[in-house]
């Protein structure tokens, strides 16, 4: 019998390949016609997005990139393919292939799969990126890798990761992450864990993504020992006039000096590395909203991006 190779394909959202208002509408144009993102009919949204988002949204969102990107190109792409190296290196011994892919942009799920065939790999592990599970995310993958598979005559063997919110490991690294930040800096008044939103209807459809949000704040929140008020859950980026999950990151923070709270610390547990929505939205824009509001101290503790921490973290995650 011919030897089982493994492949192991890390997936994260994707990013536009340069801080342009070209290359960003090019990726806005891919990201926001995706069905599991936008939930709107399509000739309806269409011509929402052709009319009214894509002449005026990329412009906004390459000044926000600009803001954020470095000589080694976009922060997520960057910080994925390192995590992917890493991976890679720790698997080496056991003779498993790491990559990575976008879900929009390059290098796409469907290039890699094909390396992977290519390469004669027959057990295949998808790990997105994304501990909650959302069908606007980690479905959209699922969409995508199958869309691939169904053009194969061979089939590989294949195992889904959908989420890993209350995995142990998980949990562990994050709130060791706190927990170092409060030792090299101190302690804020109140830690806050700022998830990406979704529209509030997603839940009522049966998206679990805003339970599995809670219980990992709360199992983040037990780790570190925290007692109720001194941790808040809040959730970043709405886009759109709908109503999202609340309470709203923007709206908590221009509040909390006048309950008396001066001092945040900032995490993102829904994110594996830093990208535009921390980078540029929690530590600059929501930061000012947060300082100009009577703010004293503003932290960002960062993602747990390529952290050694991170790779036993996924290494736990492919050998479950």
């Amino acid at each position: 019998m011919a030897d089982r190779l493994t492949g192991v394909l890390l997936v994260n959202l994707g990013s536009p390949t340069e801080p342009t208002v070209p290359s960003v509408r090019k990726f806005l144009k891919e990201f926001l016609w995706d069905p599991r993102v936008v939930n709107i009919p399509r000739p309806l949204w269409w011509l929402i997005l052709h009319a009214v988002v894509l002449p005026f949204r990329p412009k906004r969102s390459a000044v926000a990139y600009q803001k954020i990107w470095t000589e080694q190109g976009s922060p997520l792409i960057y910080l994925t393919r390192q995590l992917s190296e890493k991976l890679a290196k720790k698997l080496k011994t056991q003779e498993i292939t790491v990559a990575y892919a976008m879900r929009y942009g390059q290098p796409s799920i469907a290039s890699q799969l094909k390396a992977f065939k290519e390469q004669g790999i027959n057990d295949i592990v998808i790990l997105p990126l994304y501990p909650q599970y959302s069908s606007t995310t980690t479905a959209s993958v699922y969409d995508d890798a199958i869309t691939e598979f169904n053009r194969w005559r061979h089939l590989p063997s294949f195992r889904f990761i959908s989420d890993y919110h209350q995995h142990e490991g998980y949990i562990a690294a994050i709130a060791e992450s706190v927990k170092a930040h409060w030792q090299a800096h101190g302690k804020a008044e109140l830690l806050v864990m700022s998830f990406h939103g979704l529209p509030e209807l997603l839940t009522k459809l049966g998206d679990p993504y805003y339970h599995q949000c809670q219980t990992t704040a709360k199992l983040i929140a037990e780790h570190c020992g925290l007692n109720e008020n001194k941790w808040k859950l809040v959730f970043q980026s709405r886009f759109g006039k709908a109503e999202w999950l609340k309470p709203y990151c923007a709206d908590t923070l221009q509040q909390l000096p006048a309950t008396g709270i001066k001092s945040v610390d900032m995490i993102c547990p829904g994110f594996a590395v830093d990208c535009l929505e921390t980078l540029e939205e929690i530590v600059m824009e929501n930061k000012h909203i947060f300082m100009e509001a009577g703010g004293a101290d503003y932290r960002y503790i960062p993602c747990l991006n390529s952290s050694d921490a991170h790779v036993a973290v996924l290494e736990q995650l492919i050998f479950h």
